[in-house]
Order: structure tokens, then C-alpha cells, then sequence
């Protein structure tokens, strides 16, 4: 067994983070949904919540936000409640009025001194080329995932992982057409150094491929032709200079929530959410291109009683997005409509990367 696999075999998860709770939700009739991360409405949250540090970082050249400009150093608010990913492409941003109203219920949000206000970023890829698009993530998604996630937290049950929540329709690999592509998903990962824990929680829609971080091989990706097997390798495709399909732009799209222990401040959390795309680099090609619309939240709970410092948070942070990266896909099931088929990692490869 590689150290890779050492390191996806071990248990881990963004719930392993301290004051952080993460529930999934889907959508009746289509492969879509959303996927909450709470910090603050969790079930050992106290009253109010003190939420969470928050910052993102936007690299992906077509996003699909809601609340990131609050985010930005020098702005007035400097902590959120929960973050939500959502399929649905722009439709999906309804799911964050669901865990407003959930967060709402709890006694959670910023105290304005008339009411309590939820503060809940989101992030939406675009899962809109299979099923019927009328279907899509909804205010009662939302709020179904935020149940979710406080009965995951009272149950201390393992955060389920693959076409679930937010990464229940995603496709990577889609450079060359549809027919070529293969099944994303979403995944999640935890490193614990010295006492402090980050968390990832990543949602693989990419147009590029995703390979093994070390031997570069492709796990999944667009394929050499419809119905093979094969890997083309979309990179190396490209600089041969095969040009790709048209794509939409925005289509495509990797999001993701990094969370730790360790005290933070706004502008630290966003240096460390930067370097959470380290952790996409290594593993998805091409990455943060026109047609994505990468985009990594961090979140601090700040419940460690001290950090390792900037440079071991920033070597965990784009460990654990790697390896929740890779978790996506490996976990991704292969999917099939009337009219099309689109296959997961091959068996073989999830066994000698998951064991199972």
C-alpha cells in the first residue's frame, strides 16, 4: 500500500474540526442538491453562536457566489454561521435562504439589536446537463441539509461522501464533451498536527481531469471516446494542440470549505484559503480556468488553545483539500439516464486507493 492510499484509508472528515457540524441534502426526481457546513447552529452551539472567522478565495474565472464581498478584509462583518455548496447553478443560491430560516429558528446569527441575522456565504456549481433543470436546490434543501447535519452531530455518524449534497450531479473531465466525461462528487478529509485540526470539504465538478497527486496518473477525466475506458489526458491534449469543445462558461466549477481549530484572524484565514487551491493544483488539470468558477471558504472556529504557525496550517490546508478531492471522485458512482451513461473511477483504482 502507497502512502497515498495510507492517508485516503484513514478515517477523517471536516466534522473532525471542533465547532463544526456538516449535513447533505437532495432533490427529489434529479442528481442535485446542496451540502451545509454550520459554525454555529450545530447541535453544541450555544445560544446566539459566536460563529465562525470566515474569508474566501475566488481563483476560478466564472463563480457563482452569494454574500462573498462581506468576506473581504476591511469589511464590517468578520464572522458567518454556516456556508452552503449547492448544485443548481445559479438557481441553487435559493438553498442559503433554508439554513437562514433554520439558523433563524436556533437563536443564531449577527445580534443587530432588533433581530438576530444568519450569516451564510455560498458557493453553486453547475450540475444543470443531466435530468430535468427544472429541478434544483431549494430553500427546503437548505433547510433539510441543516437538519442533517445536527443529527450527523448528535449521532457523531461518518459525513457520507461521493454523489451526495452538493456533489449528487457533479461531472469532471467535460473538455472534450459530455459523452466523454466522468463522475464527480464530493469529499471530505481531515489532518491533525500538534494538537490543531483542518478540515476539508471539497465538491469536484471540474472541466479537467483529477490524478493521482504523486504518480500523475488520471482517476477520472474526459476519456479518449465515448464508451472507452481509456484517459485522454486533457493536458497533454491540449498542449498537442487539440482544441477543446465550447463550453459555457461557469459550467464547470470545484467548491469547497476548509475549517480549522486554530485561532485565526480574517486576513491569516485568507492567506489559508488560498493556499487551500495548492491543494486543487495538485490534483486537478487544468485547473481554475474560464469555464470553473473555483472558489474555497476558510473557516475558524478558533476553539485550539494555540496554532502551529502559517506554515504548517498552510501545508495541512492543502493536504486535507487533496485528499478531499480525491475522496470526491473515488467515492463517485457511475450514472445513467435514458440517454446517457457516465462512468466513475474504475473499480480497480477505488479498491487500491479506499481498500474497499
Amino acid at each position: 500500500m502507497d502512502d497515498l492510499a495510507q492517508r485516503l484509508q484513514r478515517p477523517s472528515c471536516i466534522t473532525d474540526v471542533p465547532g463544526i457540524a456538516a449535513g447533505h441534502a437532495q432533490m427529489a426526481g434529479r442528481a442535485t442538491g446542496c451540502t451545509v457546513v454550520l459554525a454555529a447552529g450545530h447541535a453544541h452551539a450555544a445560544p446566539g453562536g459566536q460563529g465562525a472567522i470566515a474569508a474566501v478565495d475566488v481563483r476560478g474565472a466564472a463563480p457563482g457566489t452569494r454574500e462573498t464581498d462581506l468576506l473581504a478584509p476591511g469589511n464590517l462583518v468578520e464572522k458567518v454561521h454556516a456556508i452552503v455548496l449547492c448544485g443548481g447553478s445559479a438557481f441553487g443560491l435559493d438553498a442559503a435562504s433554508g439554513v437562514v430560516r433554520w439558523l433563524e429558528e436556533q437563536g443564531q446569527g449577527l445580534d443587530t439589536g432588533v433581530c438576530r441575522v444568519p450569516i451564510v456565504p455560498a458557493a453553486v456549481l453547475f450540475d444543470l446537463l443531466i435530468g430535468d433543470v427544472r429541478i434544483r436546490p431549494d430553500a427546503a434543501c437548505g433547510h433539510a441539509a441543516c437538519v442533517a447535519a445536527q443529527t450527523q452531530a448528535n449521532a457523531r455518524t461518518p459525513l457520507a461522501q461521493g454523489n451526495v449534497g452538493a456533489g449528487s450531479g457533479a461531472i469532471v473531465g467535460k473538455m472534450f464533451g459530455l459523452e466523454r466525461a466522468m463522475r464527480g462528487g464530493i469529499g471530505s478529509a481531515s489532518v491533525r498536527v500538534g494538537g490543531v485540526t483542518v478540515g476539508a470539504l471539497i465538491a469536484c465538478n471540474a472541466v479537467g481531469d483529477v490524478r493521482h497527486p504523486e504518480r500523475g496518473a488520471i482517476l477520472a477525466g474526459a476519456r479518449a471516446a465515448p464508451g472507452s475506458p481509456q484517459p485522454c489526458d486533457a493536458l497533454r491534449a491540449l498542449l498537442a494542440g487539440q482544441a477543446p469543445l465550447p463550453a459555457l462558461a461557469g459550467s464547470n466549477t470545484t467548491i469547497g470549505v476548509i475549517a480549522t481549530d486554530a485561532p485565526l484572524t480574517r486576513p491569516q484565514a485568507l492567506r489559508l484559503a488560498g493556499q487551500g487551491h495548492d491543494g486543487l493544483a495538485r490534483c486537478i488539470t487544468p485547473v481554475h480556468t474560464q469555464s470553473d468558477g473555483d472558489t474555497l471558504f476558510m473557516l475558524s472556529t478558533g476553539l485550539a488553545a494555540s496554532s502551529p504557525g502559517a506554515m504548517v496550517l498552510g501545508a495541512m490546508v492543502a493536504e486535507a483539500v487533496a485528499l478531499a478531492t480525491l475522496r470526491a471522485v473515488l467515492h463517485a458512482q457511475d450514472y445513467a439516464d435514458a440517454q446517457l451513461r457516465i462512468p466513475a473511477v474504475a473499480a480497480a483504482q477505488r479498491r487500491a486507493l479506499l481498500g474497499a
